[in-house]
């Protein structure tokens, strides 16, 4: 979410729109900075919950965030409000349209279906200000139909517009990794949560004598990751790099041999397209939004990775089948051309514009 909010908002900029991001202050207390040419304040956003003691935090800190929000309101001026990925930022950019009219745009990522976490599943809160949001907002975009079917079947939804992501055609890349051995490598990167699949991906290897799985990110699983390939007599060839570097990443993704993305439910799936810019064939999950854009059997393999017979049959047919595995990244390469946080960008801007001149109409009317 972090590198599609950074890249949407450079090229917006690029574009000559006025852009500031306005996102979640975790405590770090960053206050503002510019990333990348764009304005970055970082807000606080307490929420209340059942119980007396937070109830009593929230009613202390509440004043003062909402000070903050409409601060930065009243700096800026915005003429539209875009969330991206709603949580506790979207509930206080509502908040600013209820007090301000400006016009609304909520951009979903999977976020109320793909968080370990459960957040909309455990707040009441969350849940009625996403219906709210979602009646009021202008243009509803979503990463994927998976991402609108969702909002549409649980939060009132009705139609939405598909956004899809994008990726930084030349964006560096590190130095190559360097190997002992000259084993076939799957790689998978993300943040390490259960829904990400990549214990599905440890069984599936283990059914090889001679592949190697490098796994990157970090989060909370990752422990448990550790303790399952040692428990499959995976050794050293259960790689986990941590928490990596955009440069890092692609390195990496020119190392592989085949990128796999083995999540349990993908709202969309950017990886597929860091890899198919590398030029390195792809199995992925076909639980989720990954299969609207994949073409099974021409720019990669769809799979269900809860099947663990079937991941590995997909991984070994790759594998095993150099022409096979040269045909789906020469694909892949073609497609990812469409695939530019330029075009994300444009399309932004069209919505946006759209909902300012619907937004003027009403005020002469």
């Amino acid at each position: 979410m972090e590198e599609h909010v950074r890249h949407v908002a450079r090229e917006l900029v690029a574009q000559g729109a006025d852009v500031q991001v306005w996102t979640v202050d975790r405590g770090e207390h960053l206050g503002s900075r510019v990333v990348d040419g764009v304005p970055v304040r970082y807000l606080p956003t307490p929420l209340p919950a059942r119980d007396v003691r937070s109830l009593a935090s929230f009613g202390f800190r509440a004043p003062a965030a909402w000070s903050r929000w409409w601060r930065a309101f009243r700096a800026f001026r915005p003429e539209v409000l875009h969330v991206q990925c709603f949580g506790p930022n979207g509930l206080y950019a509502l908040a600013l349209h209820r007090a301000t009219g400006t016009p609304l745009i909520v951009s979903a990522h999977g976020e109320t279906l793909a968080d370990d976490h459960g957040a909309f599943e455990e707040s009441a809160l969350l849940r009625a200000g996403l219906r709210e949001a979602i009646t009021r907002a202008a243009v509803v975009t979503g990463c994927s139909e998976f991402a609108l079917r969702d909002l549409r079947e649980r939060f009132g939804l009705t139609g939405g517009v598909v956004v899809p992501n994008g990726v930084d055609l030349d964006e560096p890349v590190g130095p190559p990794p360097v190997l002992t051995d000259g084993a076939p490598v799957v790689f998978a990167v993300g943040r390490v949560e259960r829904m990400k699949g990549f214990d599905l991906l440890l069984d599936a290897v283990a059914r090889f004598d001679d592949v190697r799985v490098v796994i990157g990110g970090d989060g909370a699983a990752l422990a448990d990751l550790r303790e399952q390939a040692s428990a499959l007599g995976l050794g050293e060839r259960a790689t986990f790099l941590g928490r990596l570097s955009r440069p890092e990443v692609g390195a990496w993704m020119g190392r592989a041999d085949v990128v796999a993305v083995p999540s349990r439910r993908e709202a969309f799936g950017i990886v597929v397209l860091e890899a198919w810019r590398a030029g390195t064939p792809v199995v992925v999950t076909n639980r989720g939004g990954t299969g609207e854009f994949v073409m099974d059997g021409q720019d990669g393999l769809l799979v269900d990775p809860t099947d663990i017979d079937a991941l590995a049959a997909a991984l070994r047919r790759v594998l095993a089948d150099p022409r096979l595995a040269d045909e789906f990244a020469s694909a892949g390469r073609q497609r990812v051309e469409s695939y530019t946080w330029a075009m994300v960008a444009e399309r932004y801007r069209s919505i946006q514009a759209e909902a300012e001149a619907e937004a003027e109409a009403r005020d002469e009317a």
